[in-house]
């Protein structure tokens, strides 16, 4: 019976605790400590060492919530005060010393449930590791004169302080950026340029709000990653854009020369009709000088897609050949047409030149048709391609 009647009691295990240890920092007192005289004694001693200390505070709320449970006088409860301590530490190590101490206890008292007294923010992280051990029934979190939100604050700050020591991308600026405006300022001490410090500060200032405005810092380093990345296409593929790159060029130059050869004709006219009047002049020398270098950079960007065809056995390689011929020939249309505008040709020479235009388009689609025919076998076309040149 007197088993029985152990068994059904509540063990009652009242719990406060010091995760970072001030007891034992400040006032010597080796945890854990049993027993109601004993945390009296503990929080006295700490009190003496430093009044301001909420760990004082939160062992006498434990021992009144001790003395208010065996007030009750509860036959059925069974009811003992004690203080644990973690190490000045913190983190890992306080947490394992607690847990060390707390099964200590627990081999001494067996508690049935914990009612956890804590001093605040950093204590609370204790609940966790308590609860893995016995039943947590209660918490009481001990705030004396707003600790709570100082040691909060403080926390966070530290947080903050600690990202912006360790982490690279905002220790750049945090630490990066003075320490160089000090280098600066050291330098030009030795040297003897101090005065010239204030113009170095805003313009080094200038340059990093610049760089972090305008995103360049991310940029080069997109830039940087690409570069490292890069693998460059097939061949067939780099003369094609190397090609057209050049004919880009090509056609540039071909129009600044036209606009060169064409500016001494160009006069300030009293009205309207005085500009139409020299226009077709103007025009005339714009294509005298443009046209030669715009039909060439046209040319090598049909060139550059002929070889990459060839190299793939595309079909559409023979058409592209007829397009450059055609192209070629656009010139003497141009400069026939020019001649005409400027008014050394008649209009007997353009009509000459684009006949001839037109015969070389039908005498290339006919060789295409014929050279198609003959080359069947090398090229490999997809049905798209069949029917489009088909349809042309």
């Amino acid at each position: 019976m007197k088993e029985a009647s152990e068994k059904e009691q509540k063990r009652i295990l009242v719990l406060c605790v010091d995760r970072d240890d001030d007891l034992g920092a400040k006032a010597g007192v080796k945890t854990p400590v049993v027993g109601r005289e004993e945390n009296l004694d503990a929080a006295v001693s700490l009190a003496l060492k430093d009044p301001e200390e909420p760990d004082a505070n939160a062992i006498f709320e434990a021992v009144r919530v001790y003395d208010r449970l065996k007030a009750e006088d509860k036959p059925d409860e069974v009811v003992e005060v004690a203080t644990l301590s973690g190490s000045e530490l913190g983190g890992v190590s306080a947490d394992r010393k607690v847990v060390s101490e707390l099964n200590d206890l627990l081999g001494s008292f067996s508690a049935s449930e914990v009612i956890l007294v804590t001093d605040g923010y950093s204590d609370q992280a204790v609940l966790p590791v308590v609860q893995s051990r016995v039943p947590v029934s209660s918490v009481r979190r001990i705030v004396v004169k707003h600790s709570e939100s100082i040691e909060e604050t403080a926390a966070l700050f530290w947080k903050y302080l600690r990202t912006l020591v360790e982490n690279p991308r905002y220790s750049r600026i945090a630490l990066g950026l003075p320490g160089l405006l000090i280098l600066i300022l050291a330098i030009f001490s030795i040297v003897g340029f101090v005065q010239y410090y204030v113009i170095a500060f805003v313009l080094v200032l200038s340059v990093v709000l610049l760089v972090k405005g305008f995103g360049i810092d991310r940029m080069a380093k997109g830039f940087y990653t690409w570069i490292k990345e890069y693998s460059p296409p097939p061949l067939r593929v780099q003369i094609s854009n190397f090609s057209g790159i050049a004919g880009a060029l090509c056609v540039v130059l071909g129009v600044y020369l036209g606009w060169t050869t064409a500016a001494p004709e160009v006069s300030l006219q009293s009205d309207i009709a005085g500009y139409l009047g020299i226009l077709p002049r103007v025009a005339g020398f714009f294509i005298t000088g443009a046209i030669s270098l715009i039909v060439v950079g046209i040319c090598v960007a049909l060139l550059g897609r002929a070889i990459r065809w060839y190299l793939e056995r595309d079909a559409r390689l023979l058409r592209n050949g007829a397009l450059i011929v055609t192209v070629a020939w656009s010139r003497e249309i141009f400069l026939v047409a020019s001649d005409l505008l400027v008014g050394s040709a008649g209009p007997e020479r353009v009509v000459f030149a684009i006949l001839i235009g037109i015969l070389i388009g039908v005498v290339s689609v006919l060789v295409i048709f014929v050279l198609h025919r003959r080359a069947k076998e090398f090229f490999r076309e997809t049905e798209e391609q069949v029917e489009e040149l088909a349809e042309n």
